[in-house]
């Protein structure tokens, strides 16, 4: 009876240990083959496009930067197409985007060329001046050139729940932002100004992106919003076309002389036991993220 029961015991242990075995190869396989979400579609491409879809925040910005990257480093491809569907973002995410696309014109002969889908207004349109050509749809709604700043009070319904916050701080405007009280003159004051130097960096970028003088950018620069043939008429975008277009002048600018080849990044399916733990870690920081990246300083297009 002892002998059988070892027997029993042995063969649990031995099937436990083949299943965590097995669970841990499979982990080994989520990570060597999980390092990007993306794959790219096609072979022997010679026009690298990369997507900016949705509001610009850190996931968004991180993945363009990454794949401009990629493109840049790729010999076989000779040009880049930027396709912005965004109302802006982040300001320090979309001046990396912005940084990155400078960077690659200056020390490649790769051409960048952005295509403007059904909105590119803000932080959209300020990565868009970073490029050679922008190229933008007659009903596209870009410009929305401007910076905001903006957070929720609750102090009057606070004190009707009878809700109360206590608050140490260093300083006068440490706690800027509260959402328990009215701001303070002197913090609207701090605010503004930190709006308006990043205000005057956008100014400059416009300007410097379309070849025009900073006090020809201001009367265009009060967050108004343009379609594309009104940016096209006022020299915000070079040319009036779609994505099919914008390919066809990165071809031109980059000297192709077949038919240009289009290789692009694509979602990778997610089927893996690592890759589903892997989802909801990439859900959980992105909840995280979001809970303490408010309020932030934007270049965007507010509805």
């Amino acid at each position: 009876m002892a002998k059988k029961r070892d027997i029993i015991i042995g063969v649990i242990i031995v099937v436990s240990f083949m299943m965590a075995f097995g669970f841990m190869g499979l982990m080994f396989i989520g990570v060597m083959s999980g390092d990007s979400d993306f794959n790219i579609s096609g072979l022997g491409g010679n026009i690298g496009i990369v997507e900016v879809y949705g509001p610009i925040n850190e996931p968004v910005g991180r993945r363009a930067i990454d794949q401009l990257e990629e493109w840049a480093e790729d010999n076989s491809i000779k040009a880049i197409v930027v396709h912005v569907n965004s109302p802006g973002g982040g300001v320090a995410i979309s001046q990396e985007i912005y940084d990155t696309m400078h960077r690659i014109r200056e020390n490649t002969d790769k051409p960048i060329v952005v295509s403007m889908a059904s909105v590119a207004a803000s932080g959209g349109y300020y990565i868009a001046c970073a490029a050679d050509r922008v190229v933008a749809n007659p009903g596209t709604i870009t410009g929305s050139i401007g910076v905001i700043f903006q957070f929720n009070t609750f102090e009057v319904l606070m004190d009707k729940v009878g809700i109360g916050t206590e608050t140490i701080k260093s300083g006068e405007l440490k706690d800027v932002g509260n959402s328990s009280r009215s701001m303070t003159k002197k913090e609207e004051l701090m605010l503004r100004s930190v709006v308006m130097d990043s205000y005057e960096q956008f100014i400059h970028v416009v300007a410097e992106g379309r070849g025009k003088d900073p006090e020809e950018i201001y009367p265009l620069a009060d967050g108004s919003i343009y379609t594309g043939q009104q940016a096209y008429n006022l020299g915000l975008v070079d040319t009036l076309g779609g994505l099919n277009e914008a390919i066809e002048i990165a071809a031109e600018l980059a000297d192709l002389e077949s038919d240009p080849e289009v290789v692009r990044f694509y979602e990778r399916k997610q089927v893996s036991l690592f890759d589903l733990m892997g989802s909801f870690g990439s859900m959980v920081n992105s909840k995280i993220e979001h809970r303490f990246t408010e309020p932030q300083l934007m270049y965007m297009f507010q509805k």
